[in-house]
């Protein structure tokens, strides 16, 4: 076993992908979180800032509480946390919500995402009672436009010039998944793992 995963193998795996597992995100989790925002990889791709820890925990604790969103740390079979995954913005009354996926430099480009994804839209589609569920990133993220793509996500739209990374402004990509897009996508659910 990986010593990373040693404190996170005995937490409760609360959804499964194919090779991954969600389990509930922990205030504790802060320094682990920060860790992975202090990747300039992150901060360009996706736009996270390590900030104070006091501040990242702090955010977390409200997370914990705030019933229009659900955070997931993303753990391989091993229990090595391998990202934090989340449904923002919920709002179930319309039936919507944004996905958020954060991996660790040392799990990108390996299908983590890929399967993190999937389980997280198996979740939106099968449990929760959601019609749509979308994802903002800039156009130049090709990783996560090519992940979210394969998932069955649609690009809708672009917001022009809507983020500035190092003195240069990028336009977003705005990509949805509906229900009956989830529902028409052959590949085996979350429940079938």
């Amino acid at each position: 076993m990986d010593e990373d995963a040693k404190p996170y193998a005995a937490r409760e795996r609360f959804w499964r992908g194919r090779d991954i597992a969600f389990t509930p995100l922990e205030p504790d989790d802060a320094e682990l979180i920060h860790h992975w925002r202090a990747d300039p990889v992150a901060a360009h791709e996706i736009g996270v800032w390590p900030g104070a820890l006091h501040q990242l925990r702090e955010r977390l604790e409200a997370y914990v509480e705030d019933r229009d969103r659900d955070d997931y740390l993303v753990l391989l079979a091993d229990g090595t946390p391998a990202g934090h995954i989340a449904l923002m913005e919920e709002d179930l009354v319309d039936g919507t919500a944004e996905a958020y996926l954060l991996l660790a430099p040392e799990h990108r480009r390996r299908g983590i995402g890929a399967d993190a994804l999937a389980a997280l839209t198996d979740l939106a589609f099968g449990e929760l009672p959601l019609h749509r569920v979308e994802a903002v990133t800039h156009t130049g993220n090709t990783a996560a436009l090519a992940t979210l793509r394969g998932a069955g996500f649609v690009q809708e739209g672009v917001r022009r010039s809507s983020c500035l990374h190092r003195g240069r402004r990028y336009d977003c990509a705005i990509l949805g998944l509906l229900r009956t897009e989830w529902e028409a996508l052959d590949r085996p659910r979350s429940w079938d793992h």
